[in-house]
């Protein structure tokens, strides 16, 4: 067995269905008395149904800040702060997807207060100690221990309403983090097992997901795998597939799950040569006989989007990115080059069958 170091993240994770009932003993139990609740916009009703929980146990919220934005602008952060420090909040409470817990941990960041976390997606955020941040549409990440959310409450139930196709894309972009743990610079074995389990969870319940939304027991099999695959990313280092969706969405805004979705395989396919035990383990979880093949097939089952030109990158954005890709690029286990990283994303621009052929 090769030699390893494994490091386990400190948090607490509470997962099941109902267990948003168990927010206001975590809230006890971490000594808060004044949380602020973070939603976006369109999370307003879930924030709102966490501050009548959290009243009817005798705590009253800081209120709600309603503006989580895609990608951790750094003008909403400083909104969110202020409003932390004119309420005189002692902790936040996130409930939503990676905008949501994205603004929790940039406000942890700069302030050091306790976080519980609600995740209502399968991105996984909320198991990393990594933040992205854009400023003057540069998007930049940092891995600190200071992010890391002291609680997790997985609830099933919050992710019954969760539309299709964005479970789709959450999906993937979770399994994403355990494809990129299995060839990651620090892996290990713990980890080897957990990406794969991740993956296979998701990859088996996505497809009935898509087609019976509500089905209980593919829910509840999603976000188990989501926790996996949440979990590799917070003990692993990046490669390229997630340097390519950092800058394509903070460069050029792009919904973060369709990005990571559409990137994949072709990021994948690009490292395929340098990476058989890792290629031959991600085909084992997909049940085929090739890993790039078997995504593109599961990306077919789940109907999603397969091009940038579909989200909103322009065709003239393919060199900018290029460029920006090939700067500052995180350890990869081929070396990065700007011919092939080019090809790569003009690929997934036009939405073309990924081909290991890079």
């Amino acid at each position: 067995m090769r030699p390893f170091v494994y490091t386990a993240n400190p948090s607490r994770v509470i997962f099941g269905s109902g267990t948003i009932n168990q927010l206001a003993d975590e809230v006890k139990r971490l000594g808060l008395n004044k949380p602020l609740v973070l939603s976006t916009p369109e999370q307003t009703q879930h924030a709102s149904s966490v501050e009548a929980l959290l009243s009817s146990a005798g705590i009253i919220s800081a209120g709600q800040f309603n503006n989580a934005t895609m990608h951790t602008p750094l003008d909403v952060t400083e909104r969110a702060l202020a409003l932390v420090k004119e309420k005189g909040a002692d902790g936040v409470i996130s409930i939503g997807g990676g905008s949501t817990i994205g603004l929790g941990k940039a406000i942890a960041l700069r302030t050091d207060l306790p976080q519980i976390v609600i995740p209502t997606t399968y991105a996984g955020s909320e198991m990393t100690p990594i933040i992205g941040q854009t400023e003057n549409g540069v998007k930049t990440t940092q891995s600190t221990p200071k992010v890391l959310p002291e609680v997790v409450i997985y609830d099933v139930d919050f992710t019954m309403s969760l539309p299709p196709m964005l479970s789709a894309t959450s999906g993937v972009n979770a399994i994403a983090h355990a494809v990129e743990a299995l060839y990651a610079q620090n892996g290990n074995p713990v980890i080897d097992l957990m990406a794969e389990e991740g993956i296979r969870a998701l990859a088996r319940s996505l497809p009935v997901i898509v087609d019976k939304p509500a089905d209980p027991e593919a829910r509840s099999d999603a976000l188990y795998g989501a926790w996996l695959c949440a979990t590799c990313l917070g003990l692993v280092g990046m490669s390229v597939h997630h340097k390519l969706c950092h800058v394509l969405g903070g460069t050029f805004n792009l919904p973060h799950a369709d990005t990571h979705t559409i990137v994949l395989p072709h990021a994948l396919a690009y490292n395929a040569p340098k990476v058989p035990d890792a290629m031959a383990k991600i085909a084992r979880t997909l049940g085929t006989p090739d890993a790039v093949e078997g995504l593109n097939v599961l990306l077919t089952k789940l109907k999603v989007k397969r091009g940038l030109k579909e989200v909103g990158m322009p065709e003239d954005g393919i060199d900018k990115a290029a460029d920006l890709a090939v700067k500052n690029p995180y350890w990869n286990p081929r070396p990065i080059e700007r011919a092939g990283i080019r090809e790569v994303i003009r690929r997934a621009w036009a939405g073309e069958r990924a081909k290991a052929d890079i």
